[in-house]
C-alpha cells in the first residue's frame, strides 16, 4: 500500500496528491513520515501552502525535512514571518545546514541583509559547516548592505578558506557583492570594481551570470568603456550581456552607439528579446527619433511571429510611451486598445499620454475606467488637472486620494500646490505647505519649486523668495521660477540681479530662463538690458531664439513705443511672423494708440486665429478710445458673424477658505447690494483725494453719467470692495482677474489703497499689481 501511494505521489500532481490524501484518510492507513513529507512537498510546489500547513500541523512530531520544506515554501512566497515562525519552532538539535540555508535565503529574498548575516554567524558558531549554497545565499544578502570594500574582502577570505572558491555560483555571488558595494558613497567605485574585475578575470569558468553581472556593474558605475571592453571580449552570444550594455548607452544618452550595437547584434545572429526592444524604443523616444522608432516597431512586427504575453506587454508599454512623447497620441491609443493583456503600467502610460496632450476629458474617462490605481495614477491625474488650469478639480482629487488611504508622495504634493497656484488659493496653499513640512517633503525639489510659483501667484513674492533661499538644492527650474516671480510682480531690476547671480553660480540658462528674463525686462521697460540678453542667447549659450523669444523682444520694444525697431526685428526673423508676433505688436499698439499698425496686426490675426476673441476686443477698444463708434460696431458685428464669443470678465477673492466670484455688473452674489453701497461711499472719499473716473475705458457710446456708473460695476472693483468689507482690518486684499485689469480700475485702486490704508494686490492675466499708499508697484508701466 505504501509503495503504491509513493508511486502515485511521485507523479507530482496536486490533483493526484489530493486523491491519495483522501484515500489515506478514508482507509485509515497510517502513512510513514516519508509519505507525509512527500504530500507536503507536492502541496508546496503546487503553491497550496495552506493544505501543506494543515497537514504539517497534524503531524505529532514533524521531522527536519517537513519543517525545511514548509520553510522554503513560505520563503518563496515572501512570507518571512511564517518562515521565521517555522524555523524558530525547530529544535536546535534538529536543525541542519539545509534548514539554516533556507532561512538565510528567506531573509535575503525579503531584503533583510542584516538578519541573514546574523543567522550565518549563528550557524557557524553552533558548529554547522557552510556549503556552497550557504555562501551563495549569505553573499546575496551581503550585497544588499555592504558599503565598504572590507566587508566584501572578509567574506572573500571566508570563501577561500571554505574551499568553495572555485564554484561559479559562489564566485558570481561574490562578484555581485563587489559590484553593488562599488555604488556606495563610502568607497572608490573604480577600486572596488577593480577587485570585482580581478575576481572575474581569475574565474576558472564563466557563465552567463558572470559576464552580465560585470557589464551591468560597470554600467551602473558609469564606466561604459569598461563595459564595452568586457562585451567585446566575450565569445559567447549572451543576450543579457548585450542588453545590459545597450541599456547603459541609452541611459547615458548615447543613442547612436546603442543603435549601432543593436544592428551588430542582428548581424551576429544574437536573438533580441523584449529587453532589447524596450531599450531601443526608449532610445528613439528620448532622442525624438520618430522614424527610427517606427522602424523598430515595424521590425518587431515582422520578426516576432509568436511573442509571449510578457513580451507583448513590455514592448507595447514602451511603444505607448514612445508614440506619446512623439505627439502621436492616437497611435498610442490604438496600440493600447489592441493589447490582449494590460497591466497597471499600460493604463498609467495611456493616462499620461492624454494628460500630456492636454486631453483632460479623455484622461478623466481613462482614470474612471481603470481596474486598479496606484500612487503614480493619482499623481499623474492631480498634476495633469493642475497644469491644465483645473485647479479646483486637482485639489478635490488630491483630497479624495488621501481619503482613500493613499499617502501622497512629493510629486503628488507638488501637484496639489500647483492646483492652489491656479486657484490663487493662499489658505489652501499654506495648509499644504504645512503638511509637506510635517512629513519632510519640504526638501523635495519638485515641492519647493511648486511652492515658489504658488506663493508668487498668490501675491507673496517675499514668501516665494524665502522658499528659494532656504532650499537645500536648487536647479535651473528653481532659478527660472524665482526670476519669473520677480518679473510678474514688476521687480524687473531684482529679476536681472538674480539672473546675474545665477550665472555666477555656474548654472547655465536655458530657453525658459530667457523667456522669463525678457518678460522681466518688458514689464519694467528695461529695453537696453532686454536686447542685450536676447543677443547673448545664441552668441554665448548656443540657444537659437524661438518665435516665443522674438515675441517677448517685440513686446519689450512695442511697450516702449519703439515700433520701427520692432518692425526691423520682425523683418530679420528667420521665419515668417506667426500669431505670437502679431499679438505682441497689437498689444503695443493698444498702449500707444498706434491705430494703423494695430489694424494691420489685427487683420493678420484674423487670418491666423479667427476665433481668438482678444483680437476683436483690443481692436474694438482702440476704436472706442478714438470715439470711432461705427468702427466699434463693425468689429463687434464681425465677431458675431464669425461666432466668436468674448470671454466674460470675472474676478474673485478668497475669504475664510471660500472663493467669492464677481462678474461685471454683478447682480448674483448674495451680498452684492451691500458691495455697491460701500463702493459709493468709497468713491466719495476717493473724489476728495482727486479721483476722477476715466470714462475712456467705457467702450460704449453713452452719456458721461452712465459711463461713470458702468465703471463702478467692473468685476475687479466689486471683488476688492468685498475683500475690504469682509477681511480683518489691515489684512491685505488679494484679488484675481481672468482678463487684463481695466485702466480706470488700476487708477481707482491707487486711491482706494490710500483711503482704507491697506495693501491691495491684483493679479490679472499678465502680471501682479501691488497697490500701497496711492502707488502701484508697476509704476504705471503695464
Amino acid at each position: 500500500m505504501a509503495n503504491r501511494y509513493l508511486k502515485q505521489l511521485n507523479l507530482c500532481s496536486e490533483t493526484i496528491a489530493r486523491a491519495v490524501h483522501a484515500h489515506i484518510l478514508t482507509t485509515g492507513f497510517r502513512p510513514s513520515s516519508y509519505i507525509l513529507n512527500r504530500l507536503i512537498d507536492v502541496y508546496c510546489k503546487s503553491y497550496n501552502i495552506r493544505y501543506a500547513r494543515n497537514l504539517f500541523d497534524k503531524i505529532p512530531k514533524p521531522d527536519i525535512v517537513a519543517r525545511t520544506t514548509l520553510l522554503v515554501a513560505y520563503a518563496s512566497a515572501g512570507n518571512i514571518k511564517l518562515a521565521k515562525q517555522v524555523f524558530n519552532a525547530t529544535p536546535s538539535s534538529m536543525r541542519d545546514t539545509i534548514s539554516y540555508n533556507a532561512m538565510i535565503t528567506a531573509y535575503s529574498h525579503s531584503r533583510d541583509g542584516h538578519a541573514a548575516l546574523q543567522l550565518f554567524i549563528e550557524m557557524k558558531r553552533k558548529g554547522f559547516f557552510p556549503d556552497s549554497y550557504s555562501f551563495s545565499s549569505v553573499l546575496s544578502a551581503l550585497s544588499l548592505i555592504a558599503d565598504e570594500e572590507k566587508h566584501c574582502k572578509q567574506f572573500h577570505c571566508e570563501v577561500i578558506k571554505s574551499g568553495v572558491g572555485c564554484l561559479s555560483s559562489v564566485l558570481n555571488s561574490l562578484i555581485t557583492c563587489y559590484v553593488n558595494c562599488a555604488s556606495s558613497p563610502l568607497v572608490s567605485s573604480s577600486l572596488v570594481m577593480g577587485s570585482a574585475r580581478k575576481l572575474f578575470d581569475e574565474m576558472p569558468e564563466r557563465d552567463e551570470l558572470s559576464w552580465t553581472t560585470m557589464i551591468a556593474g560597470y554600467v551602473r558605475n558609469n564606466d561604459l568603456d569598461a563595459a564595452r571592453e568586457i562585451l567585446d571580449g566575450m565569445t559567447e552570444k549572451i543576450v543579457c550581456a548585450w542588453n545590459a550594455t545597450i541599456s547603459g548607452y541609452v541611459q547615458h544618452g548615447f543613442h547612436d552607439t546603442a543603435f549601432q550595437l543593436f544592428r551588430k547584434m542582428h548581424l551576429m545572429g544574437i536573438q533580441q528579446d523584449e529587453y532589447t526592444y524596450t531599450s531601443m524604443i526608449s532610445a528613439a523616444s528620448n532622442a525624438g527619433l520618430f522614424k527610427i522608432g517606427r522602424q523598430v516597431h515595424a521590425y518587431i512586427l515582422r520578426t516576432e511571429a509568436q511573442p509571449s504575453v510578457h513580451f507583448i506587454l513590455s514592448v507595447n508599454n514602451a511603444l505607448i510611451t514612445f508614440y506619446t512623447k512623439c505627439g502621436e497620441v492616437a497611435q498610442a491609443k490604438e496600440i493600447f486598445n489592441k493589447m490582449p493583456v494590460k497591466d497597471l503600467v499600460s493604463w498609467n502610460a495611456i493616462l499620461s499620454a492624454f494628460v500630456n496632450a492636454r486631453c483632460i476629458e479623455e484622461a478623466n474617462s481613462i482614470f474612471k475606467e481603470m481596474p486598479e490605481r496606484n500612487l503614480l495614477t493619482w499623481t499623474v491625474m492631480v498634476s495633469g488637472l493642475a497644469k491644465n488650469g483645473l485647479g479646483e478639480e486637482g485639489l478635490k482629487l488630491f483630497n479624495q486620494m488621501r481619503i482613500e488611504g493613499l499617502e501622497p508622495c512629493d510629486y503628488a504634493y507638488a501637484g496639489a500646490i500647483t492646483s492652489c497656484s491656479v486657484l490663487g488659493s493662499l489658505d489652501n496653499g499654506q495648509q499644504v505647505h504645512s503638511q509637506v513640512v510635517r512629513l519632510g517633503h519640504d526638501s523635495s525639489l519638485s515641492v519647493s519649486n511648486a511652492l515658489i510659483t504658488m506663493y508668487a501667484r498668490c501675491g507673496l513674492v517675499e514668501s516665494a523668495y524665502t522658499v528659494f533661499l532656504t532650499m537645500p538644492y536648487v536647479d535651473s527650474v528653481s532659478w527660472n521660477a524665482m526670476i519669473a516671480a520677480l518679473a510678474q510682480h514688476g521687480r524687473g531690476v531684482e529679476a536681472i540681479q538674480l539672473y546675474e547671480q545665477m550665472l555666477k553660480e555656474d548654472i547655465s540658462p536655458d530657453r525658459i530662463t530667457f523667456l522669463t528674463i525678457l518678460s522681466a525686462c518688458s514689464h519694467a521697460g528695461l529695453v537696453k538690458e532686454g536686447r542685450h540678453y536676447f543677443d547673448t542667447m545664441s552668441a554665448c549659450y548656443g540657444i537659437t531664439p524661438g518665435e516665443d523669444h522674438y515675441a517677448r523682444l517685440i513686446d519689450l520694444l512695442c511697450r516702449a513705443g519703439m515700433f520701427s525697431e520692432a518692425k526691423n526685428v520682425t523683418e530679420s526673423m528667420p521665419f515668417e511672423s506667426g500669431a505670437p508676433i502679431w499679438e505682441a505688436l497689437l498689444a503695443g499698439c493698444r498702449i500707444h494708440g498706434n491705430i494703423d499698425l494695430g489694424i494691420q496686426a489685427a487683420e493678420r490675426l484674423f487670418e491666423l486665429m479667427p476665433q481668438l476673441d482678444g483680437t476683436y476686443i483690443i481692436l474694438s477698444n482702440m476704436y472706442a478710445t478714438l470715439g470711432q463708434w461705427d468702427e466699434v460696431a463693425r468689429v463687434r458685428k464681425l465677431m458675431r458673424d464669425r461666432g466668436v464669443k468674448k470671454e466674460p470678465g470675472c474676478s474673485w477673492v478668497e475669504v475664510e477658505n471660500m472663493v467669492h466670484v464677481f462678474l461685471v455688473d454683478d447682480a448674483v452674489h448674495p451680498e452684492v447690494h451691500e458691495v455697491y453701497m460701500y463702493l459709493e461711499q468709497l468713491i466719495i472719499e476717493m473724489r476728495k483725494l482727486g479721483y476722477v473716473p476715466d470714462t475712456k475705458f467705457v467702450l460704449h457710446d453713452m452719456e458721461s453719467e452712465h459711463k461713470e456708473y458702468a465703471l463702478s460695476t467692473h468685476s475687479e472693483k466689486l471683488a476688492v470692495v468685498y475683500g475690504i468689507m469682509k477681511l480683518p482690518l489691515g489684512a491685505t486684499i488679494r484679488v484675481f482677474k481672468n482678463l487684463r485689469i481695466c485702466g480706470d480700475c488700476h487708477n481707482a485702486f491707487k486711491f482706494i489703497s490710500k483711503v482704507v490704508r491697506r495693501e491691495i494686490i491684483v493679479r490679472d492675466r499678465k502680471r501682479f499689481h501691488h497697490f500701497r499708499n496711492g502707488e502701484c508697484s508697476c509704476g504705471n508701466y503695464w
